[in-house]
């Protein structure tokens, strides 16, 4: 698999941090955090997508690669 574009990785995590946020919520404070999660998840799916087909890149191992880059990303030892 070629480098894994940057615009991904942030969008992934862009929907990553969104999710987070649905911890200790609920109610009205949740549905809205809900939404704001399912937004960032679907344009990072998109744009996961669309890039696979413009490349060709098997699209399920760009996700993967994606995915594993906002996680690995976050066991970074703090300096």
């Amino acid at each position: 698999m070629a480098e894994t574009p940057d615009e991904l990785i942030k969008l992934e995590r862009s929907a990553e941090d969104a999710r987070v946020e649905l911890a200790g919520l609920t109610g009205d404070g949740y549905d809205a955090q809900w939404r704001r999660w399912r937004a960032a998840a679907e344009q990072a799916q998109a744009a996961i997508t669309a890039h696979a087909e413009a490349t060709g890149a098997n699209r399920y191992e760009l996700e993967q690669a994606v995915k594993k880059a906002v996680r690995h990303a976050g066991e970074a030892p703090s300096e």
